[in-house]
C-alpha cells in the first residue's frame, strides 16, 4: 500500500492556523473527521493526547507526528498540516515544527496499513523531502511527493545490506515505541542513516504495530560488539545477556544516532546480565519513563487486573436483577441463569483478581520468570482471607525473589540457561514466595485486614461521611491516575474483605467529574465552545459508565478551575452516600449497577446532587468564551 492512499487532498491543510500544539492537533484531528476518517472524535484526540503525555511527537528537524491507534478511527488515514511560522510542539531539539502529519490506526489496523504509516515517519527523515514538501504550492504537489519517494523507499526496503568485509562485526540495534508506528521506525532509520555517513554496519530490528522486523538471530548477537536498545517499551532482553547493552529510549535513537553508535563500537557499555541484573544504565537516561519504581510495577499490576474486575464486576452485578440472593439455591429468588452469571463473574474471574495482581507485579519486576511465584503467592493471599494487601505484598515478594534467583544461579553454565526458566525460577520462586506467604505474611496480614473491615464497620456516621468525602475526592484529583487507583484499589480491597461501603462512595466520586462537566457544557453554554459542548454529551455517557477518565480533557484545558470543581462535587457525592449508609457490592459498571446497592435512589440522588454542585461551580468560575459564528 502506498503512503498516498491515507494520506489524501481531502487530508491535508497547507496552512495550519495556530502556533500551539493543542490547537493543531485539534485542527487536523478535525480535518481527520471532516474527511469522514473517524468513528469518534474526541475519543481519537483523547488518544492523541495521552501519547503526548507519554513523550512528545515533535521529534525536531521541523517535524511533529502526533498519532494514535485506537477503535475511534474509522479506516487508517494520514492527515497533513504545514506551518511558515512554526508550531509550539515541544520539540526534542527545542525548535519550532513546521510540518506535522498527523496519523490515524485503527485497533484492528492490518500490515499493509501500518507498514505504509510506518514508512512515512522514515522518509520525513530525508533533508530534501522536507524541504520539497516546505515549498510545495497545492496539495497535488504533496501527493507527487510522497509518491515519487515512497516508490524509492519501498524499491530500497526489499535490498539486504550485506556485511562489509573486512570491517569490524556489525552493530546491533532494537527500536521500539509504545504505539510501534512512528518512533520505531524514525529511530531505526536515523540510526542506518548515521551508520551508512560513518562506515559502521548495523542492522535494527523494529518493534513495530505489524510486528517484528528484520529481527536479529542468535548468531548476529553472539558476533555484535555490542547492542543498542532505543526502546520506551518492553522488548526482549535476555537473549542479550553477557553482551554489551546500551539502553535508551527511542527519542536517543532519532536525536543521537551517532553517539550511540560510537559508544557501540567502543563497547562503552555495561554488560547486561539478565533481567535481573543488568548492568547500571546510562546515568543520563535513568529517568526513562516506565522502566522502573514502586509506581510502574503496581499500575502494572493494576492495569492488568481491571480487566478481570469490570467483566467480572458487571456479570455479578447483573445476576442481582434477578434478586440479590437470585444465585442462592435455597432462596426462594433462585435463578439458574442468574447463579451461572454469578459462577462466571464472582467466582471466577473476581476470585482471580489477587492473584493476577500479584503475578503482573511480579512480572514487571522480574520480567516472565516473576508471573509463576508471583500468582501463587497472590492465590495464597487470596485464600488465606488477607486479600488485596496480601496480593502486594506478594508480588513484590515474588518478583524480588527471582531477581535475586537471577544473581545467585551465575554460577550455571551458560550452556545450561535454558533450564533456568523452566525449572530453577519457577521452582524456587515458586517455593521461597509460598513459605514466606505461608509462614510469615498471610496470618498477621489478614488481622490486619480483619481489623480494617471490623473498624470500618464500627465507625459512626460522622466519620463514614469523612471517609466518603476523602475517598471520593481521591478519585477526582488526578482522574485515572495514582491517587484515584489508590482509591479505587482501597475499594476493591473492602469488597473483597465483605464491607461494601467504602466502594459506594468511590464509585460515585468517580462519576461525578465527567457527569458535572456534561452538565455544566448543557446548562453553561455560553462557557464553553461548541467542541466543548459535543465533548460534554460524550462525558454524559463515560460519567455514567464510571469513566473517570472523560472529564481529563477539560481538566488539562482548565486545571485550576476544572480540578477543584471536581474534586469538590465529588467529595460531596462521596459524603452523602455515605451519610445515607449505601452500600455497593459491585467493583464496576456505574449507574448501570445501581439497583445491587441498597439505597438505589439515594445513591442516585447523590450522585446527582454531586455532580450539579461540580456544574454550578463550573458555572460560576469559568468565563464566557468567543463562540464561533
Amino acid at each position: 500500500m502506498k503512503i498516498t492512499e491515507l494520506l489524501t487532498k481531502q487530508t491535508i491543510k497547507l496552512q495550519l492556523d495556530s502556533q500551539q500544539k493543542e490547537a493543531v492537533i485539534e485542527e487536523l484531528v478535525n480535518v481527520l473527521d471532516t474527511a469522514g476518517k473517524l468513528h469518534d472524535k474526541e475519543g481519537y484526540k483523547e488518544a492523541v493526547v495521552n501519547r503526548e503525555k507519554q513523550s512528545s511527537t515533535g521529534i525536531g528537524e521541523g517535524i511533529a507526528i502526533p498519532h494514535a491507534k485506537t477503535a475511534s478511527v474509522k479506516e487508517p488515514a494520514i492527515a497533513f498540516g504545514r506551518s511558515t511560522a512554526g508550531v509550539d510542539y515541544e520539540s526534542l531539539d527545542g525548535q519550532p515544527s513546521h510540518l506535522v502529519f498527523m496519523i490515524a490506526a485503527t485497533e484492528g489496523a492490518n500490515n499493509t496499513h501500518l507498514e505504509a504509516l510506518s514508512r512515512l515517519s522514515t522518509l520525513l527523515m530525508r533533508e530534501e523531502i522536507r524541504k520539497q514538501l516546505l515549498e510545495a504550492a497545492t496539495e497535488d504537489d504533496i501527493i507527487d511527493i510522497i509518491n515519487t519517494h515512497d516508490k524509492d523507499e519501498e524499491e530500497e526496503e526489499v535490498k539486504e545490506e550485506p556485511a562489509a568485509s573486512g570491517k569490524p562485526a556489525k552493530i546491533l540495534a532494537v527500536t521500539a515505541c509504545p504505539t510501534g508506528i512512528a518512533h520505531t521506525f524514525m529511530a531505526a532509520d536515523a540510526l542506518k542513516e548515521k551508520a551508512k555517513e560513518m562506515g559502521v554496519d548495523i542492522k535494527v530490528e523494529t518493534n513495530g504495530s505489524s510486528g517484528i522486523k528484520h529481527a536479529l538471530t542468535a548468531k548476529e548477537i553472539e558476533e555484535a560488539p555490542a547492542i543498542i536498545v532505543a526502546a520506551d517499551k518492553q522488548v526482549e532482553m535476555e537473549r542479550f545477556k553477557g553482551k554489551h547493552v546500551i539502553e535508551v529510549p527511542v527519542t536517543a535513537g532519532i536525536r543521537r544516532p551517532q553517539e550511540l553508535i560510537e559508544k557501540a563500537i567502543n563497547q562503552d557499555a555495561p554488560i547486561y546480565k539478565g533481567s535481573g541484573g543488568s548492568s547500571s544504565k546510562d546515568e543520563n537516561e535513568s529517568s526513562v519513563k516506565g522502566r522502573s519504581g514502586f509506581y510502574k510495577h503496581l499500575m502494572s499490576g493494576v492495569s492488568n487486573m481491571l480487566p478481570f474486575v469490570v467483566g467480572g464486576g458487571i456479570l455479578v452485578a447483573i445476576s442481582f436483577f434477578w434478586g440479590i440472593k437470585s444465585a442462592d439455591p435455597n432462596d426462594p429468588s433462585f435463578n439458574s441463569f442468574a447463579a451461572v452469571l454469578k459462577g462466571i463473574g464472582g467466582d471466577n474471574a473476581l476470585a482471580l483478581i489477587v492473584a493476577v495482581l500479584a503475578g503482573f507485579i511480579a512480572m514487571s519486576i522480574a520480567d516472565r520468570p516473576g508471573f509463576a511465584p508471583g500468582m501463587v503467592g497472590g492465590f495464597m493471599a487470596s485464600a488465606a482471607g488477607a486479600g488485596f494487601l496480601g496480593g502486594l505484598i506478594a508480588g513484590f515478594l515474588a518478583g524480588y525473589i527471582v531477581v535475586l534467583l537471577k544473581k545467585v544461579f551465575t554460577f550455571v553454565p551458560q550452556s545450561l540457561d535454558g533450564i533456568k526458566p523452566v525449572l530453577l525460577y519457577p521452582l524456587f520462586g515458586i517455593f521461597f514466595t509460598g513459605i514466606i506467604m505461608h509462614y510469615i505474611v498471610n496470618t498477621p496480614v489478614k488481622m490486619v485486614m480483619d481489623g480494617l473491615t471490623h473498624w470500618l464497620e464500627t465507625l459512626g456516621t460522622g466519620n463514614l461521611v469523612l471517609m466518603g468525602i476523602i475517598l471520593a475526592g481521591m478519585m477526582a484529583i488526578d482522574m485515572g491516575g495514582p491517587i484515584n487507583k489508590a482509591a479505587y484499589t482501597f475499594g476493591l480491597a473492602m469488597i473483597a474483605a465483605g464491607n461494601y461501603a467504602p466502594h459506594a462512595a468511590i464509585m460515585a466520586g468517580g462519576m461525578v467529574p465527567p457527569l458535572g462537566i456534561a452538565l455544566a457544557t448543557t446548562i453553561f453554554r455560553s462557557k464553553f465552545s461548541k467542541r466543548d459542548r459535543e465533548a460534554g454529551i460524550t462525558c454524559y455517557f463515560m460519567g455514567a459508565a464510571f469513566i473517570t477518565e472523560g472529564a481529563i480533557p477539560f481538566a488539562a484545558a482548565d486545571p485550576l478551575r476544572v480540578i477543584p470543581s471536581a474534586v469538590i462535587g465529588a467529595a460531596v457525592a462521596g459524603g452523602l452516600t455515605e451519610f445515607f449508609r449505601v452500600t455497593l457490592p459491585a467493583p464496576h459498571g456505574g449507574l448501570f449497577v445501581f439497583w445491587v446497592t441498597n439505597h438505589p435512589i439515594l445513591y442516585i440522588i447523590s450522585i446527582l446532587i454531586g455532580a450539579i454542585v461540580t456544574a454550578l461551580l463550573l458555572g460560576i468560575l469559568k468565563k464566557p468564551v468567543k463562540q464561533e459564528a
